[in-house]
C-alpha cells in the first residue's frame, strides 16, 4: 500500500478518507456529490475516475463496497483521522501542554507570593485575577495568530510539495485534473484551519485560567495551614499527572523523561518569577 501522492487516485483517495471519516457510510453517486462539493459545486472527476479509486483502495483494504454503498474500514478510519490531523491540526497537544504548563506556574507564583508577602485575601485575589487574566489572554492570541499563520505556512509547504509531486503525470488531462483537485482540497482546508485555529487558542486560554484558579481558589478559601499544602498539591497533581501523562502519551516519551523535564522547566521559571518579585 502505498501512501505517495503521485496520480490523480492518490487525490481522491485523501478525498474519500475524509468525506467517510467517522465510520460514514454514503453511496456512490452522493460520495461523488460530496466531492464535487469540496470543489465548490465544481464538477472535478468523473464516476469512472471515482470507480478506479475505489477499486484500488478496495484492493488495500480501505474501503468495503456493498449494495452501491462505500464505508471505511478500522484501518482506514485511523488513516483518515491522521490525514485530518495533518492537513487540519487536530491533536490539541500544544494547546494542552502550554495551558497546562502556563497556568499552572501562574497559579504556583501566585500562591508562593501571597504566602511569603503574606498578602490579604483581597489582594491576593485581585493579584491573582490580573496574573491568570493576562496569561490566558496570551496564551488565546498566540495561538490564534501565531499558529493560524505557522499552520497557513505549513499548508502551502504540503500543497507545493504535492502539486510538484503531480506535475510528474504524462497525461496532461489528469496532471490538470489532479492538480485542480489539490487546489479546491486546499482552498477548502484554509477555511477549516481558521476554524481550528479559533477552537485551539480557547482550549489553551481555558486550560490556562482553569490550571491556575483551582489552586488558587482553594488557597483563598480554606483556612491556613490547608490552604497552601492543597493549593500546592493541586498543582503537583496537574502538573504531574494531568500534564506529565498527556505529554508523555502523545510525545511517546517515557513518563520519567518527561517528569524530570517538567519539573526542572516549572521550578525555573518559579525561582525567576519569585527573584524578580523580590527585587521590585
Amino acid at each position: 500500500m502505498s501512501f505517495e501522492i503521485q496520480e490523480l487516485p492518490d487525490v481522491l483517495r485523501i478525498f474519500v478518507l475524509l468525506s467517510l471519516g467517522e465510520g460514514r457510510i454514503l453511496q456512490k453517486p452522493r460520495l461523488k456529490r460530496r466531492i464535487d462539493k469540496y470543489c465548490a459545486g465544481h464538477v472535478c472527476v468523473e464516476m469512472s475516475d471515482l470507480d478506479r479509486t475505489l477499486n484500488e483502495m478496495r484492493t488495500e483494504g480501505l474501503v468495503v463496497d456493498q449494495d452501491d454503498k462505500v464505508k471505511l474500514t478500522e484501518k482506514a478510519l485511523q488513516l483518515g483521522k491522521e490525514w485530518r490531523n495533518l492537513l487540519l491540526k487536530r491533536e490539541p497537544i500544544m494547546e494542552l501542554v502550554a495551558g497546562l504548563t502556563d497556568g499552572s506556574i501562574t497559579g504556583l507564583v501566585v500562591i508562593l507570593s501571597a504566602f511569603l508577602a503574606g498578602l490579604p485575601i483581597n489582594m491576593a485575589t485581585f493579584a491573582a485575577v490580573v496574573s491568570l487574566s493576562a496569561v490566558a489572554v496570551t496564551n488565546f492570541s498566540s495561538f490564534l495568530l501565531g499558529g493560524k499563520t505557522e499552520d497557513l505556512a505549513d499548508l502551502i509547504t504540503l500543497k507545493t510539495l504535492i502539486d510538484y509531486s503531480l506535475s510528474d503525470i504524462p497525461d496532461k488531462t489528469e496532471r490538470d485534473k489532479s492538480l485542480r483537485l489539490v487546489r479546491h482540497l486546499f482552498t477548502m482546508l484554509r477555511g477549516e484551519i481558521g476554524r481550528s485555529n479559533i477552537q485551539s487558542a480557547i482550549v489553551c486560554g481555558t486550560a490556562t485560567f482553569l490550571a491556575g484558579i483551582i489552586p488558587i481558589a482553594a488557597y483563598l478559601v480554606l483556612p491556613s495551614p490547608l490552604d497552601i499544602s492543597l493549593s500546592l498539591g493541586i498543582v503537583a497533581v496537574t502538573v504531574g499527572f494531568f500534564l506529565v501523562r498527556y505529554r508523555s502519551k502523545r510525545s511517546k516519551v517515557h513518563w520519567r523523561i518527561t517528569l524530570a523535564e517538567t519539573a526542572v522547566i516549572v521550578a525555573i521559571a518559579v525561582v525567576v518569577s519569585l527573584l524578580i518579585g523580590s527585587g521590585l
